[in-house]
């Protein structure tokens, strides 16, 4: 299967092992890396730089809000999968509720790959063709270094955005309890010092829907994680054991009652971030996440079917099984 994957040239997270595991497991994989510009105007680059014939999956892992613009040409594209990690935001409040669903309605013969597995249940029961591939951390730059842990509770990255603020009002909650220590760093080497020197780790993905990679991140550095309780179909999903592999809460409550008994069975706590650790290294690194995309483009693509008039979306069915 010959596979074009368009993806951002910069971002904040380094995902250049995503890119290559996507490429490894696929095998012909021709990977393409867009500038602000060219994904601005993907009708421009197409017709410069692409064949679209010449391949049998076009997967696009471009800046949402760049395509939503562009939603006409991207329905002309054939065999096309689309690739996200943020349309959990369809389901949550903020500008883009519902923003995902009716992009996708306008697209309803491509196959969605989705990070969540509940986001791509939601998205099944609007009718799309959605899979789930869940999102994971880079081996390569994060690792457990067997350091001494001279910081007890903490959390690393970004609170400030409109759409993190039920985490930073529950880190702000948590923080008037107990010592907790809120900070940034930058991407590599800092971030995994850092991250090798907490002991449990306050994750906050409060209303997401879905884990974020940093939790996955803070597993591979053996950190104890304590993560908002995503519910069933994610821990399942994910193999997420609550006071096994890591340590769910759904209040401030529970948080502190469970922090409270590992301070009193540090052996405890010791077992969980190991057996967390073993987790995220064995199912979660950029290369089985690769793997989990390149299987979710095997399966038959749905076939266009011809247009309605009036504005009707179009019809779709499912294609023939493969006969090769």
């Amino acid at each position: 299967m010959k596979t074009l994957l368009l993806v951002q040239k910069s971002q904040r997270v380094i995902l250049d092992n995503f890119y290559d595991a996507i490429a490894r497991h696929c095998g012909d994989c021709d990977v393409r890396r867009l500038d602000e510009k060219e994904q601005r105007n993907l009708k421009a680059y197409f017709s410069r730089f692409v064949h679209a014939g010449d391949y049998d999956r076009i997967v696009l892992f471009l800046r949402f809000k760049r395509m939503m613009p562009q939603v006409r040409f991207i329905r002309k594209l054939p065999n096309l999968v689309l690739l996200e990690h943020d349309a959990w935001q369809n389901f949550v409040p903020g500008k883009y509720k519902g923003a995902y669903s009716r992009f996708y309605r306008q697209l309803p013969w491509a196959r969605v790959i989705n990070s969540g597995a509940l986001v791509a249940s939601r998205f099944r029961r609007e009718g799309l063709d959605a899979h789930f591939a869940p999102k994971a951390y880079d081996a390569d730059l994060l690792r457990d270094m067997g350091r001494n842990r001279n910081v007890e509770l903490a959390f690393v990255g970004s609170s400030h955005h409109a759409l993190y603020a039920p985490r930073r009002e529950f880190l702000s909650a948590l923080a008037e309890k107990e010592n907790l220590l809120i900070t940034r760093t930058s991407s590599g080497q800092d971030y995994c010092d850092m991250l090798n020197r907490i002991r449990f780790f306050a994750s906050a993905d409060v209303g997401f829907g879905e884990y974020m990679i940093k939790n996955f991140e803070a597993m591979a550095c053996g950190c104890v994680l304590f993560a908002w309780n995503q519910g069933a179909v994610e821990n399942e999903a994910l193999g997420f054991r609550d006071m096994e592999n890591l340590v769910l809460y759904r209040s401030l409550d529970e948080f502190r009652q469970k922090l409270a008994l590992l301070r009193s069975d540090p052996e405890r706590a010791d077992r969980i971030a190991r057996a967390g650790r073993v987790l995220v290294e064995n199912t979660l690194t950029w290369d089985h996440a690769g793997r989990r995309v390149c299987e979710a483009l095997v399966p038959p693509l749905r076939q266009k079917q011809v247009f309605r008039q009036w504005g009707i979306l179009p019809r779709y069915r499912a294609a023939p099984p493969a006969t090769d």
